[in-house]
């Protein structure tokens, strides 16, 4: 299998673990299980990569230089895109499950969801800004 093949792959995963997080809000399965254990898949795959490649690439986290360096080998630039699905997917779960409970309704957190899939913290300050802004309401069992 290529970086490319698993690349997309894990993208697909992803995106079907996003789809019921905003469509489906109100389903255990889809707030609370599959953000949290896709997460945990995704790290499981992450982990492996990066065991794999930072034995033998050049580069490290030490400087912007080195982490150019490293991302050169398209298998730890896999790592780190693999890295980003993971945590967008969580707290993607964690803003709708904090939603849910403060009694924010779904449709005012799917923009600050889909924020969160594209554009990671954007998500999360917009979740915040709604989350400040929006009373609190009766939290929801």
């Amino acid at each position: 299998m290529t970086a490319e093949q698993l690349f997309s792959i894990l993208n697909l995963m992803t995106v079907a673990a996003w789809l019921p997080l905003i469509f489906l809000p109100r389903a255990r399965w889809a707030s609370a299980v599959v953000p949290v254990v896709m997460p945990l898949l995704l790290g499981a795959v992450y982990v492996v990569l990066m065991a794999a490649v930072l034995m033998r690439s050049e580069g490290g986290f030490s400087s912007l230089a080195g982490v150019r360096a490293l991302f050169d080998n398209p298998w730890a630039l896999l790592a780190g895109w693999t890295h980003y699905l993971a945590f967008d997917l969580f707290i993607g779960g964690w803003e709708a499950r904090d939603a849910q409970r403060r009694g924010i309704p779904h449709l005012l957190i799917v923009p600050a969801l889909i924020l969160t899939f594209l554009l990671g913290p954007a998500g999360l300050l917009l979740y915040w800004t709604i989350r400040w802004l929006a009373p609190l309401s009766e939290p929801r069992a």
